[in-house]
């Protein structure tokens, strides 16, 4: 069976992309790396980034044991934020022993025709099910109940974290994108900050965030004290994080295609240079041209066509600092996704998330 330029076997699953207009629109802050790639199609600039990017290949940790490759059209990505605090992330606290978690996920659900998406939030201290794992060092984790989710990527890295999204859902993933702290910053200062509205002060010790309410131009370690924000806002807990995630994403995403980086080609190449830097990929993403033609076909969507949810959940009846997904709720998450249809609106009526006044502080 043969290959296409991005790795995937052909008559197998997705449709083709259209190739659309340059200009950028993804759906998580930690694919803010990626958004450039769409305008850097200089041919002399490849080695130089291919050089920079770093992948991983999932299709060779995890075999045969995955979901069915559906051929529908969609296409269904992994995005994680990493929280290592080794290297330059030290400043953000200690370092247990070099090993990272993972801070951020998001399963971004794009739809036949990629000109909608729907992006689900797991929330980190979601109790779930986890596989059986291989770790860094080629020993086996046997997984079990009642394990954070979090601590998938801890132990065994981005295989281990699409499998474990994998096995809850029941949905393939067809790529993967990580991104870190400093990776983040370093993006968002390249672009030349991000512009959001508080309707409320917000002062968290934790993430060094002192805001008052109103207009703010947000450079990078502003914006990522804003997405780690937690105990000063809501109810305290990664619910109301969660929310002021999403609206940072959609901040940034409507202000990628007017803040000038596609019109200058200096900023432009300083931007992709920080990007491709800052990101881990899969095998299949792992090249600028790959890269480049996957930022390209998904530039037709922008913040008004993405619909985001937090995975519904619940509190735990043992203990109060963690939730679990609400079993009929998340059963139709997944199946909508898998079936390539819109999420019903009634599955987080009675969830946790997607409630509270976090998600208002950043007006949209």
């Amino acid at each position: 069976m043969t290959e296409d330029s991005s790795g995937r076997a052909k008559g197998r699953r997705r449709k083709p992309q259209t190739t659309r207009r340059r200009a950028f629109t993804l759906v998580a802050w930690s694919v803010a790396g990626v958004v450039v790639l769409g305008g850097a199609g200089l041919g002399y600039v490849y080695v130089k980034f291919n050089g920079n990017l770093k992948s991983v290949d999932i299709d060779a940790a995890l075999g045969d044991d995955r979901p069915a490759d559906v051929d529908n059209g969609s296409m269904d990505i992994l995005v994680l934020g990493s929280d290592s605090r080794s290297g330059a992330n030290r400043q953000y606290g200690a370092d247990d022993g070099g090993s990272a978690r993972s801070d951020t996920a998001m399963i971004v659900h794009l739809y036949e025709g990629h000109k909608k998406a729907t992006v689900v939030s797991i929330p980190r201290d979601t109790l779930v099910t986890r596989p059986s794992c291989t770790t860094p060092d080629g020993k086996t984790d046997p997984g079990g109940e009642r394990q954070m989710f979090n601590e998938s990527f801890t132990v065994g890295g981005p295989a281990c974290a699409v499998k474990t999204v994998e096995k809850m859902s029941g949905i393939r993933m067809d790529h993967y994108l990580e991104v870190d702290f400093t990776g983040f910053k370093q993006i968002i200062d390249k672009l030349g900050g991000v512009e959001i509205t508080t309707t409320k002060p917000i002062k968290d010790h934790a993430s060094h965030l002192d805001l008052q309410a109103g207009d703010h131009r947000l450079n990078g370690e502003q914006a990522l004290g804003l997405v780690r924000t937690r105990k000063s806002v809501g109810d305290g807990s990664d619910l109301g994080r969660i929310q002021l995630q999403q609206a940072f994403i959609k901040a940034l995403i409507k202000q990628v295609k007017g803040i000038g980086v596609f019109d200058d080609p200096k900023k432009l190449l300083e931007v992709a240079d920080t990007a491709t830097k800052a990101i881990t990929t899969d095998r299949k993403l792992g090249d600028v041209k790959s890269l480049t033609g996957f930022a390209s076909g998904l530039s037709g969507i922008d913040a008004k066509d993405m619909h985001m949810i937090t995975l519904p959940v619940g509190a735990d009846a043992i203990d109060p600092n963690r939730v679990v997904p609400l079993e009929k709720e998340s059963r139709q998450v997944w199946e909508a996704l898998r079936r390539d249809l819109p999420v019903p609106a009634s599955v987080t009526e009675n969830s946790a998330g997607d409630k509270g006044s976090a998600g208002g502080i950043v007006k949209e």
